[in-house]
């Protein structure tokens, strides 16, 4: 069987360099992913991670700088192959992006494998994802994925690789906020379709823009308005697809999965003095952020893992959701009509801020 890893030493060390998509796109992939995850995804993540936050974690795998993964990040394929002929030359490969996010969703999906084993694999996976989206990842080894190929952009040398990784998105000098803001834009029609997508289909559309990318690339070539414009479009799109995609796949490779043994890591009491204490109207402004918030509960559901409470407004018009698990679960059906106080890490959840509560001490009643 023929094999297309196109792996050298040379290609080792040349990946080790590489940033893809920068840091700024990573977090972009990761924060839209979080958008998109259920409550139990979001559960069993904040476990397996340790509490981290999958931004947080989503440039891991560069930072780790493994020579033996370092392969993962990408695919190298000759141009011209048909899909078909990319099809069988992406599935006889080994040791790269593809093979990598197979390798790492079955460790997620395996009950023996340890909590260790499926924290690397979580922060591999949030990565890798990201990777195969960006089309320099999914191109020719005789040039390093466009590395080699020198180019200018903003009066500054660059090169083909390095322009698509980070250089395109900073010129548009959009905050970490903004980036997502602008960039979670799909429809729920694409939503569905990009989370039915293999990867298979995101190498592939890599590859159809690398395709493009090479024939217009020519050494020296000054980058100007009109391709940034062009090609920004294209860069959205696809950490908006990443960011869909992600949670896709981690919906039904953590779906129905019971967190046992794992202690979610939960922030300790915050004396009142040092409290970030915020209005519930204003609560989707702190997203990411540990706040102290009051508010009545107006409704609350029992959908086995934990127990739902809507505050502000009964569902859907909620302006926050306490996703009550763990210890805290006891509460959740006893605590509606009255007042409550939270103090937790506001998350976003397809669009509205929640907080996982699993300590009950950090829940007051009135």
């Amino acid at each position: 069987m023929k094999k297309y890893s196109f792996l050298s030493g040379g290609i080792v060390l040349a990946a080790l360099g590489l940033v893809s998509w920068g840091f700024k796109g990573h977090r972009a992939v990761a924060t839209i992913a979080q958008h998109h995850i259920t409550s139990n995804t979001a559960y069993t993540v904040s476990a397996y991670l340790k509490g981290e936050q999958m931004d947080e974690v989503s440039t891991w795998a560069d930072e780790n700088r493994d020579p033996k993964t370092a392969p993962w990040h990408y695919i190298n394929l000759p141009l011209g192959l048909s899909r078909n002929a990319f099809v069988k030359a992406v599935q006889e490969s080994d040791n790269n992006v593809y093979t990598a996010i197979l390798k790492t969703e079955a460790t997620l999906r395996d009950l023996n494998a340890s909590t260790e084993a499926k924290n690397e694999a979580l922060k591999y996976l949030i990565h890798l994802v990201g990777d195969a989206h960006q089309p320099m990842h999914v191109s020719r080894k005789e040039d390093k994925g466009g590395n080699t190929i020198q180019l200018r952009f903003d009066n500054k040398g660059t090169n083909l690789h390095s322009l698509w990784d980070s250089k395109l998105i900073d010129h548009e000098g959009l905050s970490q906020e903004d980036i997502v803001k602008n960039y979670d834009t799909a429809t729920p029609a694409e939503i569905k379709k990009w989370e039915a997508d293999s990867p298979i289909e995101w190498l592939w559309e890599s590859y159809q823009i690398t395709t493009e990318l090479y024939a217009n690339a020519k050494p020296g070539q000054n980058i100007d308005e009109v391709y940034y414009q062009k090609y920004i479009r294209v860069i959205r799109k696809r950490i908006d697809q990443a960011g869909i995609r992600l949670a896709g796949e981690l919906n039904r490779v953590l779906a129905g999965q019971k967190v046992t043994g794992i202690k979610v890591p939960t922030p300790a009491p915050i004396p009142a003095s040092g409290t970030t204490v915020v209005k519930l109207e204003e609560i989707k402004n702190y997203t990411g952020k540990i706040v102290t918030v009051s508010g009545k509960a107006f409704s609350s559901r029992d959908i086995g893992s934990m127990v739902l409470v809507n505050l502000g407004a009964a569902y859907p018009n909620q302006l926050l959701t306490l996703a009550m698990k763990g210890e805290a679960k006891s509460l959740g059906s006893s605590i509606e009509g009255k007042e409550v106080t939270i103090t937790g890490q506001v998350i976003d959840y397809k669009g509205k801020p929640e907080i996982i509560v699993t300590d009950p001490t950090l829940l007051t009643v009135k």
